[in-house]
């Protein structure tokens, strides 16, 4: 099984250790700035439009506190990610789902890798939830229950 072993802890057991890695980290503020290209139509094959779940990645990408330090070359092979991210949505081919796992990897996608690459995301106090923002057609599992339930 692949990976790459356990995630470095935020904290070190020797003082000296904490210190040196504090120094090391890179802190990017979340803003929730558009940053980046759009996604392109002419890159999708046979004129398909780009599947929904893969705008809204990409969206999530150009909005993230990682997107300030992307370069071009990072969008470019973020690009070729969302065209697997397509491909996997829109036809069903589950088997790229560990390579989109490595690359999103790449660029800090989960806590545990932006531990890896010594990034953290400072979020501002004034900011507003991500739960205010609607997602989809998600409703609460009360409501769900009641209408199961009859």
């Amino acid at each position: 099984m692949a990976g790459q072993g356990f995630a470095p802890k935020a904290t070190r057991s020797r003082r000296r250790d904490t210190e040196r890695r504090a120094a090391e980290m890179t802190a990017v503020a979340a803003d929730g700035e558009l940053r980046g290209p759009d996604l392109p139509d002419d890159v999708v094959p046979d004129g398909e439009s780009w599947h929904p779940r893969t705008r809204a990645w990409w969206s999530t990408w150009r909005r993230s506190a990682q997107s300030q330090t992307f370069t071009d070359t990072d969008w470019d092979f973020l690009l070729d990610t969302a065209l697997m991210h397509h491909v996997m949505w829109t036809k069903g081919r589950w088997e790229f789902a560990s390579e989109l796992r490595l690359r999103a990897a790449k660029f800090g996608a989960t806590p545990e890798d932006r531990m890896r690459l010594r990034i953290t995301v400072e979020v501002p106090s004034d900011a507003p939830p991500d739960a205010a923002e609607p997602r989809g057609s998600v409703t609460d599992i009360a409501s769900r229950r009641s209408r199961l339930s009859g």
